[in-house]
């Protein structure tokens, strides 16, 4: 990288490689009173709040930040967990789970669990000093963190949104695009209505993608490289051509029971403090989250949730996951997220809440069952149907499944009849 190149652009803020380590050092140990040391970083700055976060890592501290529409007191509770846990010797890095269900926990990491993975990503995007990386989750997501430290490794820039939306003139200088379907399919809205890119490759998360986004991306010129992970697990499958997911390198897999196992490098630590969660390692090396997967061994991986998110109603087990990728099939529904509502004869009935995009309208429920009818078995039909423009999200643009159940149970949500 040449000292006039950009390393960093952030709306107006363009700085070279040299100017960014200025800021660095300017920061300086940003709270590391001892190596290991958690510090919280919250600030609607994000050029301050990164530049803070790589001082601390400079120090020996693990930086972790936050997301800046979190509420004060929220915040507050978290910065207070934070403290009073014990340092974390060795780790170098530390981020919030995704925060779709309850608090969310912290989960730390060496610098080589991500390291080690570099070297598959590159090859996946063909990555180089040239690219430009954008970035358009929030850095309170451990995908934009990760790339951060990728792209400072490599070489390459990065490109962070002024905002929490993605805007016209980012596209015209990202190259690689890593972030979620949502950002996605943000991204692909404004090509579409006529926005000039450079976005000749795009890295997305999240274990189910719509097929449509796919030849969508492929129709602006985007090569779309689907893959799945988990914040303690990292990179666990890859699907670079559509034809489905399958072990990222590095990657071993096993299926117990309908329960997918990992061994990699890539893995977290752990959590920090005495939190506890879905991440769990036995004495050979193979970790879980609890993700659930069918298919024959050798096939491609299909996700279906998971263990603790079944819908237990009379006397069948629905696995939201398996019900919205059928839903997401109708036309009309651009996203969708199924739960249990409570239900005093069945234990719960199964439910959904459709996207709809702006100035969409759903059909009639009749309609949507008459649709689903044709995909579902009777068991998996949803029996309450609500919608929205705009399904709530978390910070990483996935469904914020908690609000979502907890709207439509109060009733602030559009019901559909």
């Amino acid at each position: 990288m040449t000292a006039e190149r950009a390393a960093l652009r952030c709306g107006a803020t363009v700085l070279t490689d040299a100017q960014l380590r200025e800021r660095i050092v300017a920061a300086g140990p940003a709270g590391v009173d001892v190596p290991g040391r958690v510090v919280p970083i919250l600030d609607d700055d994000r050029v301050a709040a990164l530049t803070t976060a790589l001082a601390v890592r400079a120090a020996g501290g693990v930086p972790l930040i936050g997301d800046d529409r979190w509420n004060g007191d929220y915040w507050a509770g978290l910065r207070a967990t934070v403290a009073a846990a014990d340092p974390a010797p060795g780790m170098a890095w530390a981020t919030f789970s995704s925060g779709s269900t309850g608090t969310p926990r912290v989960i730390v990491r060496t610098d080589e669990s991500w390291s080690a993975s570099y070297p598959g990503v590159e090859r996946l995007l063909d990555l180089t000093a040239d690219d430009v990386v954008y970035l358009p989750s929030p850095l309170v997501s451990s995908v934009t963190m990760f790339s951060v430290v990728h792209a400072r490794t490599v070489g390459a820039s990065f490109l962070l949104p002024r905002t929490h939306t993605v805007s016209d003139g980012d596209l015209e200088h990202a190259t690689v695009l890593h972030g979620t379907p949502y950002a996605l399919r943000s991204v692909l809205e404004r090509i579409e209505a006529g926005t000039a890119h450079r976005l000749r490759v795009a890295l997305v998360g999240g274990a189910r993608l719509d097929a449509g986004l796919r030849s969508r991306s492929e129709a602006a010129g985007i090569r779309l490289i689907a893959y799945y992970g988990a914040a303690e697990l990292s990179f666990v499958a890859v699907d670079p051509d559509g034809r489905g997911l399958r072990p990222f390198d590095g990657v071993e897999t096993r299926v117990d029971d309908g329960l997918l196992w990992v061994r990699s490098p890539y893995f977290a630590a752990g959590y920090l403090g005495t939190a506890s969660g879905p991440f769990r390692r036995d004495p050979e090396g193979w970790g879980t989250v609890g993700d659930l997967v069918s298919g024959d061994p050798g096939d491609p991986l299909r996700f279906r949730g998971r263990r603790d998110g079944a819908i237990l109603t009379a006397a069948a087990t629905v696995i939201p996951e398996d019900v919205e990728a059928a839903l997401q099939r109708l036309d009309g529904i651009e996203d969708v997220v199924v739960f249990g509502l409570p239900n005093p004869r069945a234990g719960a009935l199964v439910a959904a809440v459709i996207e709809t995009g702006p100035g969409g309208r759903p059909p009639s429920a009749r309609e949507l069952r008459r649709r689903a009818g044709a995909l579902l078995s009777g068991t998996h039909l949803p029996r309450r149907w609500f919608w929205t423009e705009r399904l709530p999200r978390t910070a990483t643009g996935k469904p914020a499944r908690d609000r979502i159940r907890h709207d439509a149970i109060e009733g602030t949500v559009s019901r559909v009849v």
